[in-house]
């Protein structure tokens, strides 16, 4: 029953669609997951749900070692967790897999982001206001503004969370080890 490390995972992959996002926010990364093992096999999101396609999109297992991300820029985020804490996360997670054919990417809450408008749709997320709400269910932050206007640089900012690695997600994952590398800039 000891502490365990949950990882945010914050990339940028370079597409057309995360350059005009780039272009607005100025940070350098513009999608956000959550992980819940060190060889993020178990990687969550809301984020394209067919690779070439950034309108079609929902609640999505990703699969960071293919597609868009073999070429993704990182940074690599970890912070300690109970087992109480990853239970209602996982809870929470489950519970949208279980129905994922009903949620949607809030792609309407993206642009009342920009407009800085908080707009949550019901079963319905962009990356980082899906993970703001995980974090939220498990009670390991509790953000100061509504999660709809929380943006991957926001969870960037959190200052209980430990930077693990930056660089090229592919090098982190080429071994398929269980631990971190150092920290790459």
């Amino acid at each position: 029953m000891g502490r365990k490390k949950v990882y945010l995972l914050l990339t940028d992959t370079g597409t057309i669609f995360t350059r005009m996002i780039k272009l607005y926010t100025k940070k350098p990364y513009n999608h956000a997951s959550i992980a819940f093992d060190n060889n993020f096999r178990e990687v969550y999101s809301f984020g394209r749900k067919k690779p070439r396609n950034p309108f079609i999109g929902g609640f999505v297992n990703e699969d960071v070692r293919q597609g868009l991300f073999k070429n993704a820029r990182c940074a690599i985020y970890s912070f300690e967790v109970t087992d109480e804490q990853i239970s209602s996360m996982k809870y929470f997670i489950n519970k949208i897999d279980n129905e994922k054919h009903l949620y949607r990417y809030n792609l309407l809450g993206l642009i009342t982001f920009i407009l800085n408008k908080p707009y949550q749709r019901k079963r319905a997320f962009f990356c980082s206001e899906f993970v703001a709400k995980v974090l939220n269910e498990g009670k390991i932050i509790e953000f100061k503004k509504p999660l709809s206007l929380v943006s991957p640089h926001d969870l960037q900012s959190i200052k209980t969370i430990e930077l693990e690695f930056e660089g090229q997600l592919a090098d982190i994952l080429e071994s398929d080890a269980p631990t971190m590398y150092p920290i790459v800039s």
